[in-house]
């Protein structure tokens, strides 16, 4: 285990420094000064731009540049907003939580419904549930997110009236910010109204979880089958019915917790594709995410908040990977082995 930590270690300081590579070379890519796009004083004077020159080592090569900004970064500094003129570490700590409740309740809810499903068109192999289980997760896995979630303020928020169509939490509920993760906050809070505040953000947030996890839900369901079907093959289950176990025995004491094995597998990188999907829905309900905050920051060409916040999306999603892989080490000692852990 010492050897596989290890080498998932290496990978990640490999990925963050192409990432910071990729984010510094960002500010060069741009249109306008390198050392505006990197700091976002747009309105500085030239008495503080020679100053920032001289801490960004502007005159220096190109290496000695890299490690001034890897310095400032270390250091929590990553700017200014062009936008806002407020420093970029404060506005991505304030939304990235947002994204984060909201893809990690997307994910499990895609999980536990997925995964199920998968396992009985698995059972059910080539008959009727299987195709129509497969049929279903097609056309769910085809539908453009941005038109899903456009049809599902039309249909439960319109017409129904049953959930909110924007926003995280109602104006009528002022709720302390102290862990960024709303529904955390709120049962910490001592409002009086603290339960009903509760509701109103649980009601926020089923729309936007159900938009976000159907693509994924349908990717887990094609997963759990493949998997499913692939430790029905195995030579132990077998054995298993040799010995005269039941079909139902088989599945419960080996098939289902071999399947979930290989399913743990994939879950860091659907997470990645989950979070995609998360910045599109973001827009649409005007979800209060890092999401929503990047394509704005797009729209209004702050280009050191666009290299910042893509530096810390993908920092957090591949740490997501990372943690994920470590599942999966822990519960499968095969995958600890040198060939697997390159």
């Amino acid at each position: 285990m010492i050897i596989f930590t290890l080498r998932r270690l290496n990978l990640l300081l490999f990925t963050f420094l192409l990432l910071t590579l990729l984010s510094f070379s960002l500010s060069y890519m741009f249109p306008g000064d390198a050392l505006v796009n990197l700091t976002g004083q747009i309105n500085a004077t030239p008495e503080q731009l020679a100053l920032l020159s001289d801490e960004y080592r502007q005159d220096e090569n190109i290496v000695i540049q890299y490690w001034a900004y890897l310095s400032h970064m270390f250091n929590g500094d990553l700017g200014l907003s062009m936008a806002s003129q407020l420093p970029v570490l404060d506005e991505i700590k304030t939304l990235l939580p947002a994204t984060m409740e909201l893809s990690i309740a997307a994910l499990l809810v895609a999980m536990f419904v997925g995964v199920p499903i998968g396992f009985i068109a698995a059972i059910k192999h080539e008959k009727l549930t299987d195709n129509l289980i497969l049929t279903v997760a097609m056309f769910g896995y085809s539908i453009p997110v941005f038109w899903l979630g456009l049809l599902a303020i039309m249909a439960f928020s319109i017409q129904l009236a049953w959930f909110p169509s924007a926003g995280q939490l109602s104006l009528l509920y002022e709720i302390e910010h102290v862990t960024g993760f709303l529904l955390i906050d709120i049962l910490l809070s001592d409002s009086t109204y603290k339960w009903q505040a509760f509701q109103n953000a649980s009601m926020h947030m089923i729309l936007p979880t159900c938009v976000v996890a159907l693509a994924p839900a349908t990717i887990f369901i094609r997963l759990a089958r493949t998997a499913m079907l692939e430790v029905l093959d195995q030579s132990y289950i077998r054995a298993a019915k040799a010995k005269g176990l039941t079909f139902k025995q088989i599945i419960y004491r080996h098939a289902i917790r071999n399947a979930l094995l290989k399913v743990i597998r994939d879950v860091g990188l659907q997470f990645a594709n989950l979070v995609t999907i998360a910045m599109v829905t973001e827009v649409i309900f005007s979800w209060p995410g890092i999401g929503r905050w990047l394509i704005e920051s797009i729209y209004q060409r702050d280009y050191t908040a666009i290299q910042s916040g893509l530096l810390m999306l993908s920092s957090f999603i591949f740490v997501v990977h990372i943690f994920t892989d470590f599942i999966y080490g822990l519960l499968n000692p095969l995958a600890r082995e040198s060939r697997h852990g390159a």
